[in-house]
């Protein structure tokens, strides 16, 4: 190296949001070096979450506008020793859609054997978010009826399935995919309510496949008009009724990010309303819950539709239309 030149910065293949860009772009990105109490993670897959999307579009609470930066918020590794872990919360800007990111060591899960890569990487965000959701935020009691809005995706198609294994008495699936909403039987749901019978209708579509004993908690993946219909399907009337619990979980806000809320349905529905997200859930309640996730996706007992795609491709994925009930996964 000629005298006075500083050494040149390593560099990996990342995607990479540019300032004014909606996508990112597959190209160069500078080596994250961990710091104290970190450890780089050799990437092997990342699953492309709506939250990523949301991350990076600005319309996350979480959003941050530093530019460039790599998106991703989780993913499938190895440690410079060689252990393959799931591993989560990079630091900006090394997130995990690139060959290799920064992490919390704390944040690293080592693997079993018979976990595979794509599918964990894909289970695990939008996995134990229902989980949490479910047993955490809601105290689901066994026996109790669960409402999910928006079970054609994949969150939702998991937390159709989690309700059932946490001995949910009945299960309702909502949501607007056809395809998908005929296969939801086969993942635990007794009912499935279609969202695009007409909006006047719908509060009645909900209480009749919930049945005589009502719902009981609704896991919201959507917000927004299909929220309201929920809601009034909860409501009572008249002054000597005895209004069960109802605990909505508010996950995400695909269908919109606001709702219209009458102050007499609260007084009158039992309806509680908690929040599920990053921020809401300690570290120690995610370790906590992860060797029985884990011991679930290595059972096979969560399914999941699973689409690999190459990182250099992650322009098109991002960009493409989002695949009906499938999540997709980055593979550097």
């Amino acid at each position: 190296m000629p005298e006075g030149r500083a050494p040149a910065e390593a560099t990996m293949r990342a995607a990479v949001l540019h300032a004014g860009k909606g996508a990112p772009e597959y190209g160069p990105f500078p080596e994250p070096l961990p710091g104290e109490g970190e450890v780089r993670v050799r990437v092997r897959a990342a699953g492309l979450h709506p939250v990523v999307k949301a991350l990076a579009a600005g319309t996350h609470y979480g959003s941050t506008a530093r530019r460039p930066l790599v998106p991703g918020v989780d993913g499938v590794g190895r440690l410079d020793d060689g252990r393959r872990v799931y591993f989560g919360f990079p630091r900006p800007p090394h997130g995990t859609l690139a060959e290799q990111s920064v992490v919390p060591r704390a944040m690293c899960l080592p693997l079993p054997a018979d976990v595979d890569d794509v599918q964990m990487a894909a289970l695990a965000n939008p996995g134990i978010s229902a989980w949490l959701a479910l047993t955490w935020r809601a105290a689901l009691v066994p026996g109790e009826t669960v409402l999910v809005l928006g079970a054609t995706g994949a969150a939702g198609q998991l937390a159709v399935q989690l309700a059932r294994r946490f001995g949910a008495g009945r299960v309702v699936a909502a949501g607007r995919n056809p395809g998908v909403l005929a296969r939801l039987g086969d993942l635990g749901a007794d009912a499935t309510v279609s969202l695009d019978v007409p909006e006047g209708e719908l509060p009645a579509a909900f209480a009749a496949a919930a049945g005589g004993g009502g719902i009981h908690v609704i896991v919201d993946y959507l917000w927004g008009r299909p929220t309201e219909a929920a809601l009034a399907a909860v409501g009572r009337s008249g002054l000597t009724h005895v209004a069960p619990r109802v605990r909505l979980v508010e996950i995400g806000e695909s269908a919109g990010p606001t709702i219209s809320l009458p102050a007499a349905l609260l007084r009158g529905s039992g309806v509680e309303l908690y929040g599920s997200g990053a921020g809401t859930a300690p570290l120690e309640r995610i370790a906590e819950i992860m060797p029985r996730f884990l011991a679930a996706v290595a059972g096979g007992e969560l399914r999941l539709d699973v689409e690999a795609v190459p990182l250099a491709d992650v322009a098109t994925a991002w960009e493409g239309p989002a695949p009906a009930g499938r999540r997709l996964v980055l593979v550097p």
